[in-house]
């Protein structure tokens, strides 16, 4: 039975701690104390040994090496946000150097946010990830909060997002033949099929993708590079300015709010780095690779992202980047024709396609995390006998990103989706201070065993809180620039609350820290 020998070893454990509070019970307090210091630490050494032995607790197998890691963090990120929100950032700002500084920014925001989650990878590599920091750094019903609105806001919008940008270009090469809906449906029920065959099936097939959209990208900045070089006469006569003026209005708090406006969608783009935490244990030595996938992947995907934003504000202008809602087809139209339109547009729809793929592959490991701890279902925690994939959770989150394209537009989600994820972004980042606290108050007993950390955030506590503090503050201005549907969401998550409790109370499983 699945999760077996994980409970032989709680019921050793508990047997151990009965053992010791009887034994300690017969003898005086200075025996007592001389006992808890001989036999105390063997419980913080087995914990150690179940981590850096990468003992399975859930029951998933590790298949997953530091390549396939890597695709997954890049798979994360690189879905509809690099082919479309370029457009939305120069519609808020409107010189080079403000859409090219915010991507810049943007990434510098991602990388350190790739080094907190490495740590936290490092720290602690269980099924669910940002869940699991949640729920062992605060409270259980924080991290129930957290896949709340995972489940309904932020993997169902940003799936639904990329399901309907896939449907757009459908839509545009079959001329309209299908409805964009119903491509969008039938694309999250394929991928969802594909994924509950195996966690190794639906990793080849994220990977392959992930190329995909690597060279998808590649192939807008060529484009727009031989443009450049080669840019028709009557063309280069209508460029004129360059990056003057650096500023769109003087500087002051208009122009703070409408930076930090250009931010949202810019950090929606970057945003899914996270969800390689998700299947940790499914990564071969997780401590080591996990860590290493998401810095390599986040620099990666900041080089191609701010390289593609310079190369359609040199193609296209600002105003013109503003003025079209398909940037990458639009330079390369204009660096290939009509032809080469049609082929960024076959290469975005597979890439959103691939995003899709990794959706369905990492997000329901949250729900399965959730299902083992006994705040969702004991049915989503189960795993397919064959392919050791947790099926009944992937159908769930197939389900509920269907109904948000089917309810939902993208401006929307995009709202939904930004205000939601960048709060709990904030909150996962804080866990360090808490876990550090914790740490080195454990590291006054001499008897502690010293842990051995591979990963370590650089600057901190400095960069931690300015992670922190930017995360809080794109909250504040997506709620500040879209009170409506960000009051949307905030309900949502607070609708959670009674549901956390009547689970809670429900449930037979055992909830909270382990």
């Amino acid at each position: 039975m699945v999760g077996t020998p994980s409970r032989h070893r709680c019921v050793e454990r508990h047997g151990y701690f009965r053992a010791l509070s009887h034994l300690a019970s017969m003898v005086d307090s200075a025996s007592r104390a001389h006992l808890v210091r001989l036999l105390v630490p063997k419980e913080a050494t087995i914990r150690q040994s179940f981590v850096q032995n990468n003992l399975p607790s859930s029951g998933l197998i590790a298949r997953l090496g530091l390549f396939d890691a890597t695709m997954i963090v890049m798979g994360g990120i690189v879905g509809s946000g690099i082919f479309i929100t370029p457009y939305v950032v120069a519609r808020l700002v409107h010189t080079p150097a403000l859409i090219l500084g915010a991507w810049v920014a943007g990434g510098a925001l991602a990388l350190i946010g790739a080094f907190v989650y490495a740590e936290l990878g490092d720290r602690m590599p269980k099924v669910g990830g940002q869940y699991a920091y949640l729920r062992e750094a605060y409270h259980p019903a924080v991290g129930f909060l957290y896949g709340w609105v995972s489940l309904l806001v932020i993997h169902a919008g940003g799936s639904a997002a990329t399901a309907v940008t896939f449907a757009s270009y459908f839509h545009e090469l079959s001329h309209g033949a299908i409805p964009e809906k119903a491509v969008a449906v039938l694309a999250v029920a394929v991928l969802a099929a594909i994924n509950c065959i195996g966690v190794r099936a639906g990793s080849r097939v994220q990977s392959g993708f992930m190329i995909l959209r690597i060279a998808a990208v590649v192939l807008v900045v060529g484009g727009g590079a031989w443009f450049l070089v080669h840019p028709p006469a009557l063309l280069t006569a209508d460029k004129t300015g360059g990056w003057r003026p650096l500023l769109d209005r003087p500087a002051g708090f208009d122009l703070l709010t409408a930076f930090g406006a250009a931010m949202v969608p810019v950090m929606f783009a970057y945003g899914g780095w996270q969800s390689s935490n998700y299947i940790a244990p499914e990564i071969r030595e997780p401590r080591k690779t996990l860590p290493r996938a998401l810095l390599l992947g986040v620099v990666g995907v900041v080089v191609l992202y701010v390289v593609a934003n310079f190369v359609y504000v040199q193609v296209l202008t600002p105003a013109a980047l503003g003025s079209t809602d398909v940037p990458a087809s639009a330079v390369m139209r204009l660096a290939l024709g009509q032809r080469g339109a049609v082929l960024i547009a076959i290469a975005i729809a597979l890439s959103t396609l691939g995003f899709l793929s990794q959706a369905m592959l990492t997000y329901p490991r949250v729900y399965f995390a959730m299902a083992q701890d006994g705040v969702l279902p004991r049915r989503f925690a189960h795993l397919e006998s064959r392919s050791r994939v947790p099926a009944a959770a992937i159908l769930l989150q197939a389900a509920v990103t269907i109904a948000v394209v089917v309810l939902g537009t993208f401006e929307q989600i995009l709202s939904y989706v930004v205000v939601m994820d960048w709060l709990f972004f904030g909150l996962t980042a804080a866990c360090l201070f808490v876990f550090r606290a914790r740490e080195r108050r454990l590291a006054a007993s001499p008897e502690t065993p010293e842990r051995n950390s591979a990963s370590r955030v650089p600057g901190h506590p400095w960069t931690t809180g300015t992670f922190v503090v930017a995360a809080w503050l794109i909250v504040i201005d997506t709620i500040y620039k879209y009170p409506h549907n960000a009051g949307v969401a905030v309900c949502i998550l607070l609708a959670g609350i009674p549901v956390y409790f009547l689970l809670r109370r429900h449930s037979k499983g055992v909830i909270g820290p382990k």
